[in-house]
């Protein structure tokens, strides 16, 4: 059987295909197929064990040194990168347009290039002097930062022979091209095969290599998959242009902890850091307004605060009321209001539900449901939530209030800013200390606290 010399890749997912055809079998994307050449392959009979070398094997108990990492002189982004830059390596960012990537990481090299470092900044989708105009507005002109405006692999890799930077900037990996196959810049064998590269020459030259990528419509990172598992550390820069924080997340990270995040609010000056979360994201509230609870959260190893805030309108009979969520799972608010019918006799079939994290912050974490459910009580009965409580636990289908991870950690951060009260699941309430705590076994104890129809 003769081999095929040509293939289609798909440029959503990177899989394969013999032939081209409208959608994608594995994500379903319609038109995403290219036809690309096909890698040679070794024959059949060639023998692998001519011309190979012998590789060196090491015990899993030899010693290790600690990875030598750089500050970046940016406390927010050395917290998400795990305490800094490591030399020969190379991390990922992936962002929305306009959110403030290529600004993060202009801040980042000028302060590395005026403590003496040998920092170069690649851009391929502006010309130098667009990004020098950026740097004066940030106050930056005067940083020694090489610029470059390239999209050549092969020209950058020849311009730093003999350099060795210690920070490269390629800003993005989707502009880069490699003459080494074929494809436009952007594809996913271009992607991948750029990539290679600028990596090999970053570990061989113990160069710190900083790639921009951008996203897709539902906020991956766009090109092959094998790019995230290519470097080894992968950030997400997330938040909405129309609110002032931008976090910087870990999703992966080989040289440190993951989920770890750094917050910045971006201001005339550039992005500046925050740091104390929290006071970012609770905002200014009245005394005896109903509908909002303030919730622990846990990012990594730090602790933020966030407000979640609910309203309830009673509908006319007949209509159809609606359900709108903003920061958190749609489907677990859901969840939520069953619950609070099923097992706890409150009705919320006539009533518009609204739910909102306050700041623009997104939250995943499940030990928010206590914290949900104790806004939606307060809207429906316009009861407030005592100033000073905060509010964390899992709930369970059954009704059942359940424990959730890291609670000493999340109520140490409350007390630390005023909080004087904690209303938890009753598994957790030994693990409160400086607090006046309120444990609650099932949700219907909790619905029984806040309408006074029992003890405390």
């Amino acid at each position: 059987m003769v081999k095929l010399k040509r293939r289609f890749v798909c440029q959503a997912c990177g899989s394969l295909a013999p032939r081209w055809q409208g959608q994608c079998d594995d994500c379903d994307e319609w038109n995403s197929l290219t036809e690309e050449a096909a890698p040679t392959s070794f024959s059949a009979k060639h023998d692998l064990q001519a011309g190979g070398r012998a590789i060196d094997l090491i015990g899993l108990d030899s010693k290790v040194e600690l990875p030598t990492r750089m500050s970046t002189g940016l406390a927010e982004f050395d917290r998400a990168l795990g305490g800094g830059l490591v030399v020969g390596s190379a991390t990922l960012i992936g962002g929305d347009p306009g959110i403030g990537k290529s600004t993060l990481l202009l801040q980042a090299a000028a302060r590395l290039a005026r403590e003496g470092r040998n920092v170069v900044y690649v851009s391929g989708e502006e010309a130098a002097d667009q990004v020098r105009l950026r740097a004066r507005r940030l106050g930056l002109g005067d940083a020694p930062v090489q610029l470059a405006s390239a999209t050549s692999v092969r020209d950058i890799l020849t311009t730093l022979q003999g350099q060795g930077p210690d920070l490269l900037i390629i800003d993005s990996i989707q502009t880069m091209h490699s003459d080494m196959i074929e494809g436009a810049p952007g594809t996913v064998s271009q992607v991948r095969a750029s990539a290679q590269e600028l990596i090999k020459f970053a570990k061989k030259g113990g160069a710190a290599l900083m790639l921009v990528g951008h996203v897709t419509k539902d906020g991956s990172i766009a090109g092959p998959r094998v790019l995230e598992h290519m470097v080894d550390t992968v950030l997400s820069f997330e938040g909405e242009r129309s609110h002032l924080y931008r976090i910087l997340r870990a999703i992966k990270n080989r040289f440190g902890g993951t989920d770890e995040i750094g917050v910045f609010a971006m201001a005339e000056e550039g992005l500046t850091e925050v740091g104390n979360p929290s006071a970012l994201f609770l905002t200014e509230r009245d005394e005896g307004m109903a509908g909002t609870a303030v919730f622990p959260a846990l990012e990594g190893t730090r602790p933020v605060l966030v407000e979640i805030q609910a309203l309830t309108v009673r509908l006319a009979s007949g209509a159809t009321p609606r359900r709108a969520v903003v920061g958190w799972d749609s489907g677990r608010l859901a969840m939520i209001l069953a619950v609070l019918e099923a097992r706890c006799g409150l009705s919320f079939s006539a009533c518009e539900v609204y739910l909102n994290v306050a700041g623009g912050y997104r939250l995943q974490d499940p030990a928010a449901d206590l914290a949900v459910a104790g806004a939606l009580i307060s809207a429906l009965s316009e009861r407030p939530v005592p100033q000073d409580a905060v509010m964390l636990g899992e709930i369970a289908l059954s009704g059942e209030v359940r424990p959730v991870a890291h609670a000493p950690l999340r109520l140490r951060e409350a007390a630390k800013l005023g909080f004087q009260r904690a209303l938890l699941p009753a598994a957790s309430a030994k693990q409160a200390t400086g607090l006046t705590v309120s444990g609650f076994a099932r949700l219907s104890d909790l619905v029984d606290h806040m309408l006074g129809r029992g003890a405390e």
